[in-house]
């Protein structure tokens, strides 16, 4: 674990208001402060902890490798950031693209042609995780003259199958 300023001030705050607590029911300070001292990091990493994390959207930021794109379709998010950062897709060609990323999961829809458009491919990147988190992530990629000419990010509502 490492030990950064928020950790200690977010620690501090947990102490201070176990210590407030424990002093209601005893009013001995060196016992209600053992006490205090003992329970804040129980406190701490079973109630406060798991809480940050359900309503922060924090996740881990990896590069961009071919392989755990495919591996792994449902943390692709951790990887897009990066991958949209170097242009690692700008330039490319279909062919590149595929062996990158694999085959498109869905194509854009032309209104203009009534059929979907083999110029722009789509692909999820999953969802991040979060409490409230209702949109998956997805990328376009956008072809001219069969080279990636621009990566547009787009958010997309989870649809759940019905099975009734």
């Amino acid at each position: 674990m490492i030990v950064t300023t928020a950790l200690v001030v977010i620690m501090s705050i947990v102490f201070v208001l176990v210590f407030l607590f424990v002093n209601t029911i005893d009013k001995r300070k060196w016992l209600t402060f053992i006490v205090s001292l003992v329970l804040t990091p129980f406190i701490y990493f079973y109630m406060v902890y798991p809480m940050i994390n359900i309503f922060s959207n924090y996740h881990h930021q990896k590069y961009f490798s071919s392989e755990l794109w495919k591996e792994e379709p449902a943390l692709r998010y951790e990887i897009s950031d990066n991958m949209l950062a170097s242009e690692t897709l700008t330039g490319k060609s279909k062919s590149e693209i595929i062996l990158l990323l694999g085959t498109h999961e869905w194509l854009s829809w032309d209104d203009l042609k009534k059929n979907h458009d083999t110029n722009r491919w789509n692909y999820s990147l999953g969802i991040e995780p979060g409490a409230f988190n209702q949109e998956k992530e997805c990328i376009e990629l956008v072809f001219k003259n069969n080279k990636v000419t621009t990566v547009n990010t787009y958010k997309d509502l989870i649809e759940f199958d019905d099975n009734d």
